[in-house]
This record gives structure tokens, C-alpha cells and sequence, in this order.
């Protein structure tokens, strides 16, 4: 079975990390995902049973959930689904497993910080500093590899055709990526 799935639920039991044969690190932990359906005679909400799953991880993205995720918070989990029958001679049932691609906090019930990690031996040189350059496809348009407008005059922008092109600084001391300019959407 190779089916996709994504839920939500808070963590249940506090993740545990490990490494597996040749030392790939693997994290596993249990979601329960509740369901509430409204009640209409009552009008109210009601809680209409609890899903269990266990997720695991491996690799990074193993490494970087258990620096992230503790026991209790909510959660959202996309990863391929496994059915497994169990039987141990007195009971049986089914175990219901996620391999989990991606996990992140449910900023729904509360906010989190991202931090980027980065890895060292894959990075060059150019890639160790932020900014837009020639070669990089998502670059702003206008904007040379040092984030001021291209043609060298910040006041006439974009070779002399839109001034209203925004500037990219980067905070060398930090992650912290600041649009100049940028006026909120709403």
C-alpha cells in the first residue's frame, strides 16, 4: 500500500530517537487525532472518538523533530499510511503506522520559530551568505547579488523602469531576512 495521508493531533507519548542499523536516526512517537462532530439536538460540539497513530521518521528530518516536538503538542503529519495485523495469541488488531515526509507544528492552537539548519559539508562557499545572485531563479528581478536595484542607482531602480521595487537586506549575525520598502497587505 503506498497511500498518502495527513492528520492533525497532539503528540502522546514523548518522542523517542534512536539510531538503526548502520546509524540511521529514527524517531517514533503516537498521535492521537480526535474527532468532534457538532450536535445539532444539543448544539453543541462532542467529541466522536479518538484516532491513534504511530508515526516515525528518519533520517533529518528524525534528527530535527526531536529537537522540535515534545509530548503534548499538536501536530500535523503527512507520510505513507501502513496497515499492519497483529495477533499475540490472546488479542489482535490492527496497527495503524505513518512514515511520516513531513511534520510542523499546528499554528492553529500556537505559533513556533523556524531556525534553518544547515550542513556544513554540502554548503559552498556563496551558499554560506543570503542573498539573491544571477544564477538563482528566484531572485528578485531587478535586484542585483548584493540587493540593491541593478544599474548601480538606488533611485532609479530597476535600470531606471519600476522605483518601486523593493530592496532585500540580510542580517549577517542572524537568519533574519528583512523586505526594505515592503507596506503590509493589509
Amino acid at each position: 500500500m503506498n497511500d498518502t495521508i495527513t492528520i492533525t493531533g497532539n503528540i502522546a507519548t514523548e518522542p523517542e530517537f534512536k539510531r538503526i542499523g548502520s546509524g540511521v536516526p529514527v524517531i517514533n512517537f503516537r498521535v492521537a487525532s480526535g474527532l468532534r462532530r457538532f450536535d445539532r439536538a444539543a448544539n453543541t460540539w462532542v467529541d466522536a472518538g479518538t484516532n491513534w497513530y504511530s508515526v516515525s521518521a528518519f533520517r533529518g528530518l528524525a534528527e530535527h523533530a526531536f529537537d522540535s516536538l515534545h509530548k503534548g503538542d499538536r501536530v500535523l503529519v503527512t507520510g505513507r499510511l501502513r496497515l499492519r495485523d497483529w495477533d499475540t495469541g490472546t488479542k489482535r488488531g490492527t496497527a495503524v503506522e505513518i512514515d511520516a515526509e513531513a511534520i510542523g507544528h499546528d499554528l492553529l492552537w500556537g505559533t513556533s520559530t523556524f531556525s534553518k539548519s544547515s550542513r556544513p559539508s554540502e554548503r559552498s562557499e556563496q551558499e554560506s551568505t543570503w542573498g539573491p545572485n544571477e544564477s538563482d531563479s528566484w531572485a528578485a528581478p531587478g535586484v542585483d547579488s548584493a540587493g540593491a536595484p541593478a544599474g548601480g542607482d538606488p533611485a532609479a531602480g530597476a535600470a531606471g523602469s519600476d522605483s518601486s521595487l523593493l530592496a532585500v537586506e540580510a542580517d549577517e549575525s542572524s537568519d533574519t531576512r528583512v523586505l526594505a520598502g515592503a507596506e503590509a497587505p493589509f
